[in-house]
Parts: C-alpha cells; structure tokens; sequence
C-alpha cells in the first residue's frame, strides 16, 4: 500500500511559478510510471505529464515547454516545476500512477490570477 500526499499549491499571478511535490510512503514508487494530474471545476481530470522509471517525461500539449516533470527515487518524491503559469493552469493537482494505483486524495489547488 502505497500513500501519496500533494503539496506545494497556493496562488500566483499569471507568469508566476510553483514546484508541487507528491510524497510517497509506505512502499517505494520507483518502479511505477508516475503522472500529475489536474481538474478544475466543472471539467475532467486530464494528465498532465507522466515520467517513465528511467526518468523520461511526456507532457500534454497544454503546459509542454512550461512544466517538467521530475522524480528522485533517493526520497520517494515526484515533482512537477511549473513556471509561466496562466489562469488556465488553475485547478486542483494530483499525483498517481500514469496508470492510476491509488484512490485520489484531496490533491492541492493552484490558483492563478490576472
């Protein structure tokens, strides 16, 4: 059984930038395709950007070139930097498998203003 706890949301304004982090506990995830996710209110969660166990990312086209995707498997932790945010990045994030493993938890919310 594997834990993940999102961390790092808040607000910024529009070309800002935030680093989430996603925790894991109870056993390791550096075997597991990993992925962050969004949703914002009244749409579908989408992937945002998975990362292979070898550290290779893919990113949806929304946020390629602004986001990255990272892992350190020393501390059981994925990341994912986001800079020039804009009002359409605003939504909850969370992490799970690229193939979900997990129940999804309350995630943490990103806001960004104009």
């Amino acid at each position: 059984q594997v834990q993940l706890v999102e961390s790092g949301g808040g607000l910024v304004q529009a070309g800002g930038s935030l680093r989430l982090s996603c925790a894991a506990s109870g056993s390791t995830v550096s075997g597991r395709p990993m992925a962050w996710y969004r949703q914002a209110p009244g749409k579908a969660r989408d992937m945002v950007a998975s990362i292979a166990t070898g550290g290779s990312a893919i990113y949806a086209d929304s946020v390629k070139g602004r986001f990255t995707i990272s892992r350190d498997n020393a501390k059981n932790t994925v990341y994912l930097q986001m800079n020039s945010l804009k009002p359409e990045d605003t939504a909850t994030y969370y992490c799970n498998g690229a193939s979900p493993f997990n129940g999804w938890g309350p995630g943490t919310q990103v806001t960004v203003s104009s």
